[in-house]
């Protein structure tokens, strides 16, 4: 069966809008370009650098109206945000970042916003790695044969997601090779989901329990796979996915 990439997304600000792209170039062992580039530090965190954890930041598993969020980055780096509950903003992290942490906060329920953080060289995705992640439009569909409801692929924060595989075939790339248009990818682990999936990307409100279904029904909580750019290339929607 002939999978194809359907979708490409980024997210500039980690849990703090998602951003569809048409095209994009990966670059070896480092993740997406613009991706997850910033985070937004809330006031009960440790203060460190380099990577660290998702509990450290505003994310959509604390914070389900922050689902609702759409980016777009500006050419002058600039990033271009909407919310249909605030009037939209277009800030520069790194020189306005007062801007920003003042228009999120009515959004976000807990700890107050407090620092906008650069991320390291690795970005800052939930694994700590430099990686995409990628998920199954046909996974989804069986996913929301046992919600009994169709989800959304927005609830999995996901970079690059494809059409045409088997229900849940991503999981048995782990350890492959695949190629998407000029680039290389090694399928490196499943990802084990949390309640940020629970947030309609539609509403900003818990509407349903993804990874209830996926343990009763399908006996784990994942949902998609790793992958770590092996060589770079350029990726557009529609290129054929081939296993290596």
């Amino acid at each position: 069966m002939t999978s194809r990439l359907a979708q490409i997304w980024r997210y500039p600000i980690k849990g703090v809008g998602r951003e569809p792209l048409e095209t994009v170039t990966l670059k070896a062992n480092a993740p997406m370009p613009g991706d997850r580039a910033w985070a937004l530090r809330h006031d009960a965190a440790p203060r460190g650098t380099g990577w660290q954890p998702r509990r450290d930041f505003l994310v959509v598993a604390n914070g389900p109206k922050l689902a609702q969020l759409t980016a777009r980055t500006e050419a002058d780096g600039t990033i271009l945000l909407h919310h249909p509950d605030r009037p939209p903003l277009c800030a520069a992290p790194e020189t306005d970042p007062d801007a920003l942490l003042d228009w999120v906060r009515p959004l976000w329920p807990g700890n107050a916003p407090d620092q906008v953080v650069r991320s390291p060289a690795q970005g800052m995705g939930d694994n700590g790695k430099a990686e995409l992640s990628l998920l199954s439009l046909a996974s989804l569909k069986a996913l929301s044969g046992a919600l009994g409801q169709d989800i959304e692929i927005e609830r999995f924060r996901g970079n690059l997601v494809l059409n045409g595989a088997a229900p849940w075939e991503e999981f048995n790339w782990i350890g492959k090779t695949l190629r998407i248009g000029a680039a290389t990818l090694q399928i490196t682990a499943r990802i084990e989901r949390c309640r940020a999936t629970e947030a309609s990307p539609r509403t900003g409100t818990r509407d349903a329990e993804p990874v209830r279904a996926l343990h009763t029904v399908f006996g784990h909580r994942d949902f998609g796979v790793y992958a770590r750019v092996i060589s770079a290339g350029k990726i557009e929607i529609g290129n054929e996915v081939e296993t290596l």
